[in-house]
C-alpha cells in the first residue's frame, strides 16, 4: 500500500508506484516518477522530469530535480535519473542536465549521499558510489562505480573519477583520477592506490600486487607518461584491472590526469 501523508503535496500527474511512502510536507511535481518502495521522509522536494528508482530512501530537506545551477540553462527539457536502493540524506541537492551536457544527469544504484552533498548538472554517477558530508561534484563530472568522495571534497566540472578511486576529505579535484587511485590535498595530488577500499571489496593479494607494480612503472620518473603507459599496456595486457587504468588514461578528456607529487610514485 502506498502511504501519502495528508500534508504532502503530490501532483496528480506524478507516477507513484506501489508501496511508496511520502512523509509530511513533501512536494512531488507533475513529471516525477517514484519507483516501488521509495521512501520520502518529511520536507523532501522532487521537481522536474525526475525518476527515482525502487527502494531509494530520501531524507528531509533534500532538493531533487530543481533547475540546474548553470546560467546558460534556458529552460530546455532535461531529466534527472536516479537508480535503485540509494540513500540520499538531509539537504542533498541533485540537478537535471542541460543542453550542453546531453540533457541528462544520471545517478546509479546502491549509492550513499551523505548530508549536504551535491550532484551537479550533467553528471554521470556510477553504482555503489559514496559522497560523504558536503562532498560536491561540479557539472559534467563522471564518477565511476565504487568511488568515494570524502567530506567537504569538491570536483571541478568535467572531471572523471575512475572506479574504486578515493578522494580524501577537504580535497579539491581539478584533474582526472585513475581507477583505484587515492588522492588528497588542497589541490589534489595522487597519493597511491586506494588499498583500503580494494581490501574491503575483496580484491586478492595478487590483484593488489599487480596494480602496485603497474602504478610504480606508470608514475616512475623516467620517460614520458605516454611512453610509460605503453610499457604498462604491453607488460600487463592480460591484467584487466591494470588495463582499466590504461584505457581510462587513453580516453578523451577535458582534464589532465591527476599525478603524484614529484618523487612520490610509490
Amino acid at each position: 500500500m502506498t502511504d501519502i501523508d495528508a500534508t504532502a503535496l503530490v501532483d496528480p500527474k506524478a507516477e507513484i508506484a506501489d508501496n511508496v511512502s511520502i512523509g509530511p510536507f513533501c512536494i512531488v511535481g507533475p513529471q516525477a516518477k517514484l519507483g516501488a518502495g521509495v521512501t520520502l521522509h518529511s520536507h523532501v522536494v522532487i521537481q522536474g522530469s525526475t525518476s527515482v528508482g525502487a527502494g531509494t530512501e530520501i531524507y528531509p530537506f533534500a532538493s531533487i530535480g530543481h533547475r540546474p545551477q548553470d546560467l546558460k540553462f534556458a529552460g530546455e527539457e532535461s531529466v534527472l535519473e536516479i537508480g535503485e536502493n540509494n540513500i540520499i540524506r538531509e539537504n542533498v541537492t541533485m540537478n537535471p542536465g542541460t543542453e550542453g551536457g546531453g540533457l541528462v544527469t544520471r545517478v546509479g544504484s546502491n549509492c550513499l549521499f551523505m548530508a549536504g552533498s551535491h550532484v551537479g548538472h550533467d553528471c554521470i554517477i556510477g553504482d555503489h558510489v559514496i559522497f560523504a558530508n558536503i562532498a560536491t561534484a561540479g557539472g559534467h563530472c563522471i564518477i565511476d562505480d565504487y568511488a568515494f568522495m570524502g567530506g567537504l571534497s569538491a570536483s571541478h566540472q568535467f572531471v572523471r573519477i575512475g572506479k574504486h578511486a578515493f578522494v580524501g576529505g577537504m580535497t579539491g579535484v581539478e584533474n582526472d583520477i585513475i581507477p583505484f587511485g587515492s588522492v588528497m590535498g588542497n589541490r589534489a595530488h595522487l597519493a597511491g592506490l586506494n588499498i583500503v577500499g580494494l581490501k574491503r571489496r575483496n580484491f586478492s593479494r595478487e590483484q593488489i600486487h599487480g596494480l602496485r607494480a603497474a602504478y610504480r612503472l606508470l608514475f616512475a620518473e623516467e620517460g614520458t607518461l605516454r611512453e610509460r603507459l605503453e610499457d604498462v599496456a604491453s607488460l600487463f595486457a592480460d591484467n584487466a584491472d591494470v588495463m582499466n587504468i590504461v584505457e581510462f588514461i587513453r580516453a578523451e578528456s577535458d582534464r589532465a590526469i591527476c599525478m603524484p607529487r614529484q618523487g612520490r610514485a610509490s
